[in-house]
C-alpha cells in the first residue's frame, strides 16, 4: 500500500469519527443532563487529529499541492472544533450541576477520570467559597450548602437539570409503539428518520442507547 492509501484511509476513519462526534456533540448540547463520556470515540478522535497533523507535516517536507493541504487542515480545523467544543459542554454542564452530580454514583460513572477530578475540585472551591462569604454568617439552621433550612426534607438548594424539558429529537430507526409517560395515557409510534418534540425525560433511555439522536 502507498502512501497516499494510508493518506487516504486515514481521512476515511476520521471522517467517519467525526460523524460520531458530531452526534455525540449534537446530543450533549440538547441534553439538559450531562451524557455519558464517550471514551473510546474521544480516544480515536485524538488519534486521528494527531495522524492527520502528522500528515500535514509530511506534506510540507514533500511539496505537496497547496489545494490538498488546504483540505487536509480544514479536516483538521473541524475535528478540533468539534473535540473542544464537545468537552467544553461537558465541563459546562459540570460547573453548573457540580453538587448534583458529585452527589450521585451514576451520573459520576458517566464522567471521564479528568472530568470527576473537575468536578470534585468545583465541589470544594464551591464549598469552601459559600461558607467563607456567606453560610459562616447565618444563623444555625441556615448554614448547610444543600439545604435551606433544617426543616428542608430534601437538598433543595442543589441545581438540577429540568429532565421534563421539551427536546427535538429523531429517530435512528423504528421503535414502534413508545409510552411516554409512567400510566400508558401517553403513546406516540416511533417512525425511523422521523423528527419529534418530546420531553427528553420520556426518551433518555432511547437516547442512552443510540436509537434516537437529539438535534
Amino acid at each position: 500500500m502507498s502512501s497516499w492509501d494510508d493518506d487516504d484511509d486515514t481521512a476515511a476513519a476520521a471522517a467517519t469519527d467525526v460523524e460520531l462526534l458530531k452526534r455525540a456533540w449534537r446530543n450533549e448540547k440538547a441534553a439538559p443532563e450531562i451524557l455519558r463520556f464517550d471514551s473510546p470515540l474521544v480516544s480515536r478522535v485524538r488519534e486521528q487529529i494527531q495522524l492527520l497533523e502528522e500528515t500535514l507535516d509530511d506534506f510540507a517536507d514533500s511539496g505537496v499541492d497547496d489545494l490538498v493541504v488546504s483540505l487536509y487542515q480544514m479536516d483538521l480545523d473541524r475535528t478540533l472544533f468539534l473535540l473542544r467544543s464537545y468537552l467544553r459542554l461537558r465541563l459546562q454542564k459540570i460547573e453548573k450541576y457540580t453538587m448534583h452530580i458529585s452527589r450521585s454514583d451514576d451520573l459520576l460513572s458517566r464522567l471521564s477520570q479528568q472530568e470527576r477530578r473537575f468536578a470534585k475540585s468545583c465541589a470544594e472551591i464551591m464549598e469552601k467559597h459559600l461558607e467563607q462569604s456567606v453560610l459562616s454568617k447565618l444563623p444555625y439552621g441556615y448554614d448547610s450548602v444543600t439545604r435551606q433550612s433544617l426543616s428542608s426534607t430534601e437538598d433543595d438548594m442543589v441545581p438540577e437539570p429540568q429532565l421534563d424539558t421539551f427536546v427535538f429529537c429523531k429517530t435512528k430507526s423504528d421503535v414502534g409503539a413508545f409510552q411516554l409517560d409512567d400510566i400508558g395515557e401517553e403513546v406516540v409510534d416511533l417512525v425511523a428518520d422521523d423528527l419529534y418534540v418530546l420531553r427528553y425525560k420520556s426518551i433518555k433511555g432511547l437516547v442512552e442507547s443510540s436509537r434516537i439522536d437529539l438535534i
